[in-house]
């Protein structure tokens, strides 16, 4: 683990508004750019669908606008905390430190650090946070709602596979072969991890305070077991994931300027 007294400060306090966490993301993003670090890549990810949460907000896109925005803060307060208690020595989550560990690694592609962050935030986060959104007996209103945010991530999936064949030209050539960064992506975290979500808030919702915080601590356990997985796919992944590696292009302030 590793502290930066330079990280940005106005992380500590937590968002209140939707506003307020873009404003947080931008300056997480901005520090990553400055210090070259890979923290910004799931950073610049992030920003990018807040701001669409954010106008399907104002369009009334969703069935309950306040409701998201408290959803939206709630959800993004988990990642935005996990960056403040990793660079300042503290521990956030298994899930965020086996993400955050991988930053100081050179050998996980783009792709594996959007990933480890799409685990903890999506497999973990997300259930909590929807979870503390509403009362429990509210919850099934909620999940209209909660699929919309879902179909908003999906809709940014094209937009990150041109992102990370920019930055791994090749990878248009291996799609072919590999199946396509968007399919893979959008198994992850937009049918599997979306259904997974809502079973964890439903799980939660009737718990009192001491077995939800056990219920997560277990649920943290898993995604951090799982996040080897992603870190480490088998032989054969890894060479794949070798070779992408090696023909990355631009240094890491370029590929999240890329990803913004």
């Amino acid at each position: 683990m590793q502290t930066n007294v330079h990280f940005p400060p106005l992380i500590a306090t937590p968002a209140t508004t939707i506003d307020d966490v873009i404003v947080q993301l931008t300056a997480i993003v901005e520090w990553s750019k400055q210090n070259n670090a890979r923290i910004g890549y799931f950073a610049a990810l992030y920003r990018k669908v807040t701001l669409q949460v954010k106008q399907g907000i104002q369009e009334n896109y969703f069935d309950d606008g306040p409701r998201m925005e408290r959803l939206d803060v709630i959800f993004a307060n988990r990642y935005i905390q996990a960056c403040h208690q990793y660079l300042s020595g503290q521990t956030p989550t298994q899930s965020w430190v086996r993400a955050f560990d991988a930053t100081h690694h050179w050998w996980p592609i783009v792709l594996q650090h959007l990933l480890l962050g799409m685990n903890a935030h999506i497999n973990l986060d997300l259930g909590i946070a929807a979870a503390e959104t509403v009362p429990p007996e509210d919850l099934p209103k909620l999940k209209g709602d909660f699929d919309k945010i879902n179909r908003v991530l999906a809709g940014l999936v094209d937009n990150v596979q041109s992102e990370l064949a920019e930055i791994w030209p090749v990878l248009r050539l291996l799609n072919r072969h590999l199946g396509s960064v968007q399919t893979v992506l959008i198994n992850f975290s937009m049918e599997k991890a979306r259904d997974a979500a809502w079973s964890f808030a439903e799980q939660l919702a009737p718990l009192d305070a001491t077995q939800r915080r056990d219920a997560i601590i277990e649920k943290d356990e898993m995604m951090a077991m799982f996040s080897n997985v992603i870190s480490h796919p088998g032989l054969t992944g890894s060479s794949i994931i070798g070779i992408v590696r090696l023909g990355e292009r631009g240094n890491t302030r370029q590929r999240i300027e890329i990803l913004e």
